[in-house]
């Protein structure tokens, strides 16, 4: 789906680390597209300070985020990627090496490779940027004068364009509607409304990302008090955390603010999940059931779900059987989950605290052990050899992950962003 994108930018030179990893957050959670971080220091130690900021912002947010970095080489490319970044941001200005850039667009798709510059660099560099062999798939324009000239130059340009603006000067619903501008970086909504700003965009006839309901709440199955139940679930896990319900007022205002907000039956009022726990619940989905008579909402859950300081309220169990899990995402959390734990606080005659002892070179060792089993395993004609040894490889891999500072989720999120 084509929209024009709000990507907050965060300059992270000379800021704490938490005060950046805390904005970036508060960004994700509240309407941001994407995100636009940067610190152009040319300190290699600085850099890689960054980078490890980097990293640690791709744990905590999920939307993309691009990265704005001093580039010397092809290496400083390629680790900032490796943070998690979907596109990285060079500045025309202090660019030192034109040939590390054509590699890394080589070696990451062109479309990854953007270029910073003022109106007046990209005035005087158009026809270089546009020309089909330029490095990079994407110009970010900073400080921009809202006029002809710019219009003019904006004009079927070959290349997307974000606009780099604080909005004390320009109009934000104008520099949307200029041809080939993707999205607008900006600081303005640092302590403001996303959601709010976004909703008025939309009023004015810009194609923006916001809630909007596929099915009208009158065509909902009611029960006898006006009401439609909602099963609250965790979006990444699918975990049930709450049952509640809404009213058409409750409904209106989650498609509005994109946090859920119910009708407590028992205090008689609107209530927005969080308002006083801090516990707030972020929509990522909602969906109706076959007789439009329950609605599934999967949310990002801030702390927990149930006023009994529980993560789910359904935490008391009623009638169980014994049960096999086989559920490939529990199983594989669940056995990270004990390794780490291992790795925390060791148990004397553990195998894994013995790996974890012996260091990074054994624990190497045996996955390439496992890796050469497998090959071997795979030759033979039946699978359960083969089974055996994969089991055997996910697990000293996971090792590996612990040593490595790694978890399912940043390889899930490199899975999911090479789809």
């Amino acid at each position: 789906m084509s929209y024009t994108k709000m990507i907050p930018y965060i300059n992270a030179e000379n800021e704490l680390e938490s005060s950046v990893l805390n904005l970036a957050q508060c960004y994700s959670l509240n309407g941001a597209d994407e995100l636009f971080i940067y610190n152009y220091s040319k300190d290699d130690a600085t850099r890689e300070e960054f980078l490890k900021v980097l990293k640690k912002i791709n744990k905590v947010i999920d939307i993309p985020f691009i990265a704005g970095l001093y580039v010397n080489r092809f290496e400083d490319v390629k680790k900032a990627f490796y943070t998690g970044a979907s596109q990285v941001v060079v500045k025309k200005e202090i660019i030192t090496s034109s040939a590390a850039m054509i590699e890394a667009a080589d070696r990451f798709g062109k479309e990854k490779i953007w270029l910073e510059l003022t109106e007046q660099e990209f005035e005087q560099s158009k026809a270089e940027i546009a020309a089909p062999s330029f490095y990079c798939g994407g110009i970010l324009l900073k400080h921009v004068t809202v006029s002809t000239q710019l219009h003019s130059l904006l004009e079927n340009f070959p290349c997307p364009v974000i606009i780099r603006d604080s909005l004390i000067r320009n109009d934000l619903s104008t520099l949307c509607t200029y041809q080939n501008v993707v999205g607008i970086s900006t600081n303005y909504f640092e302590q403001k409304d996303i959601m709010k700003a976004k909703r008025a965009l939309k009023k004015e006839g810009v194609d923006v990302n916001t809630f909007e309901s596929a099915v009208s709440f009158e065509e909902f199955k009611l029960n006898a008090d006006g009401m439609i139940p909602v099963v609250t679930q965790d979006y990444r896990t699918n975990e049930v955390l709450m049952v509640a319900y809404m009213n058409k007022e409750a409904y209106e205002k989650t498609i509005e603010t994109g946090k859920m907000t119910y009708w407590s039956r028992s205090r008689n009022e609107l209530w927005c999940k969080g308002d006083t726990s801090g516990h707030f619940q972020y929509v990522k989905e909602l969906k109706i059931d076959c007789d439009r008579d329950t609605i599934l909402a999967k949310v990002h859950q801030i702390g927990v779900a149930c006023h009994t300081g529980n993560r789910s309220c359904f935490f008391t169990d009623l009638v169980k059987k014994e049960y096999e899990d086989n559920n490939p995402l529990t199983v594989l959390l669940e056995d990270y989950n004990i390794i780490l734990e291992r790795k925390n606080h060791p148990k004397e005659g553990s195998y894994t605290n013995y790996l974890f002892d012996k260091g990074i070179d054994k624990i190497l060792k045996k996955c390439g052990e496992e890796a050469t089993e497998i090959v071997i395993a795979a030759k033979n004609p039946e699978a359960e050899e083969l089974k055996y040894e994969i089991a055997d490889f996910l697990y000293h891999m996971m090792v590996l992950m612990v040593e490595c500072n790694l978890d399912w989720n940043d390889i899930l999120k490199e899975l999911a962003n090479r789809r």
